[in-house]
């Protein structure tokens, strides 16, 4: 019986370093397109914000299921100028069933400095997790979750279908990042 207790060890050490492993890749995958983010200098780093709330400031109930459920004003400012267009994704990486997309627009005129409250960004429009394309906003199910507005600076306008969705426009932007600014609003029902 003593012989085997090794055996049962190493294949266990083998089975929990493979797991470890395949966790690293698909972080690996997942952190991909942060790596190829290379901010210019010289430049100032593009800004993302909304006089609705500030960075990581609770987002007001107007802009969720409890509320109107339109999406907040977006001021952009301080875009390269060397960009080509602009991307948004806005996600929820809380959800109790892995991340839920929000909201996806990409081939945005570069020059865009404000998307007003209520209203889809100039460009081409994605699927979000609700299969429909335009702002979805918070609703979450329990606690406080995190809405992350994610703008990205691209060199190239993107050759995308409409209503490809969050996964489709992450690997069409691969290579085609210039910069990426981030607003965050958690939000909490009552």
């Amino acid at each position: 019986m003593k012989p085997f207790i090794p055996v049962i060890f190493l294949i266990i050490i083998f089975i929990v370093g493979c797991s470890v492993e395949e966790e690293k890749i698909i972080q690996d995958e997942k952190i991909n397109i942060e790596k190829e983010i290379k901010p210019l200098e010289g430049v100032e780093n593009m800004k993302l914000t909304s006089p609705a709330f500030k960075h990581n400031g609770a987002m007001p109930s107007e802009y969720t299921c409890d509320g109107e459920d339109i999406s907040p004003e977006l001021n952009i400012g301080d875009v390269p100028e060397n960009a080509k267009s602009l991307a948004l994704i806005m996600d929820d990486p809380d959800a109790p069933v892995g991340t839920w997309v929000h909201w996806v627009a990409w081939n945005m005129p570069q020059d865009t400095k404000k998307i007003a409250k209520g209203t889809e960004p100039k460009g081409a429009a994605g699927k979000n997790s609700w299969g429909r394309t335009g702002y979805g906003g918070p609703c979450p199910p329990s606690g406080t979750h995190r809405y992350i507005f994610k703008l990205y600076a691209l060199d190239k306008t993107l050759d995308l279908k409409e209503s490809s969705d969050k996964e489709d426009l992450e690997k069409a932007m691969q290579g085609h990042i210039i910069e990426k600014a981030e607003l965050i609003g958690p939000y909490k029902r009552k």
